[in-house]
């Protein structure tokens, strides 16, 4: 059985249903807890957390090295964004940690002309 999604190998008993698609456990992941940037419970929660979490806190590697490049190079897009990185992350996944970083009001997402690029709060 494979992923109506991303077409992986699915074991027997491990397939999830979800809108009529087979899904394995990542997809259906995805598909129950949709990435949203602009969420304030989100963003109340993060800078909460980092009120109580003082120097104790921490980003992931991932989140650190997308600072320091839109420090360093400024706005980008994220393909571009995702180039610079150089890891065999997906866009989706790169999409989740701007997420993270955005409800932490680390970083922002504006429109220039007809691109959308990514950039330090």
């Amino acid at each position: 059985m494979k992923c109506d999604r991303c077409k992986q190998d699915i074991t027997p008993g491990d397939e999830h249903e979800n809108l009529g698609e087979t899904l394995c456990e990542d997809c259906c992941m995805i598909a129950l807890s949709p990435l949203k940037t602009c969420d304030p419970w989100a963003v109340h929660s993060a800078k909460n957390f980092e009120k109580l979490a003082g120097k104790k806190r921490s980003l992931t590697p991932i989140q650190s090295q997308m600072l320091k490049l839109l420090d360093e190079k400024g706005a980008m897009e994220p393909k571009q964004l995702l180039v610079e990185l150089g890891s065999d992350l997906q866009l989706n996944d790169l999409e989740r940690e701007f997420a993270t970083l955005r409800h932490m009001e680390k970083v922002r997402g504006e429109k220039q002309e007809n691109k959308v690029l990514w950039r330090l709060w």
